[in-house]
């Protein structure tokens, strides 16, 4: 006999087929145990619904010529969702996202914001995903396996930040000048650069980063910020003295 899926939610519930021969006129099919309903019936194929259970149980069907050799059915434990990384990303979508947890390498479908995505199975504890696009704020992230759905988590989309100032603006080559940069959606800030040399930041707000400037030569530079939403670069330049 052949069980088309081999494998099922702990819940039960699940449509089985089990093809062979001689399977007509089925008076039973016993998943260990348990008896499960039978919603089809030919002389190749039984088709039943999945009772609850647990680990992997042997699968018979009785005829009247008595019962069938058992055939190994699988359960599945429902999947757990521990994390996704990055935790948020750009608007635009097209990031890769890594989620992590238990029991997901039965994932059939990943749904982030409502949106389907069809899921990389990297092993039992990791899964990864495309981000689709998707307006600004929290989406949740719902996992679905053969097991059940987990849906738990959450992706937020940022919109692209936009920096409008800074101060002070000049300061000495030597760096070390603390710099408060303004603008709107920097909560998620990655990265600030001056003239493209990387400063040390801390994010104050949604609308504030303070950065330590960077040791750099002579001249006016750009001053550019980073979020996982996207990159700014501010009006008018830093001069260093």
């Amino acid at each position: 006999m052949l069980l088309s899926p081999s494998n099922g939610s702990t819940g039960g519930g699940d449509t089985v087929t089990i093809a062979g021969t001689d399977l007509g006129d089925a008076t039973a099919v016993h998943f260990g145990s348990r008896q499960a309903a039978i919603t089809g019936n030919t002389a190749t194929t039984v088709t039943v619904v999945s009772p609850a259970g647990s680990g992997v149980v042997p699968v018979s069907v009785t005829t009247a010529g008595g019962p069938s050799g058992p055939e190994p059915f699988f359960y599945v434990p429902p999947p757990v969702v521990i994390g996704v990384s990055p935790s948020s990303g750009p608007l635009t979508g097209g990031g890769t996202i890594v989620i992590t947890g238990h029991s997901l390498l039965t994932a059939t479908a990943v749904s982030i914001g409502g949106s389907s995505v069809v899921p990389t199975i990297m092993s039992d504890s990791e899964l990864q995903v495309t981000a689709p696009a998707h307006a600004a704020g929290v989406a949740t992230v719902a996992v679905t396996t053969r097991g059940g759905v987990a849906g738990t988590a959450s992706f937020t989309y940022v919109a692209a930040p936009n920096v409008t100032g800074f101060t002070p603006l000049t300061g000495l080559t030597l760096g070390g000048t603390t710099v408060t940069i303004t603008g709107t959606d920097l909560q998620t800030t990655t990265g600030v650069t001056f003239g493209g040399i990387a400063a040390a930041f801390g994010v104050i707000s949604g609308t504030t980063v303070a950065a330590i400037t960077p040791a750099h030569a002579l001249g006016a530079v750009a001053v550019a910020v980073t979020t996982t939403g996207g990159s700014s670069t501010a009006p008018g330049t830093y001069l260093y003295l």
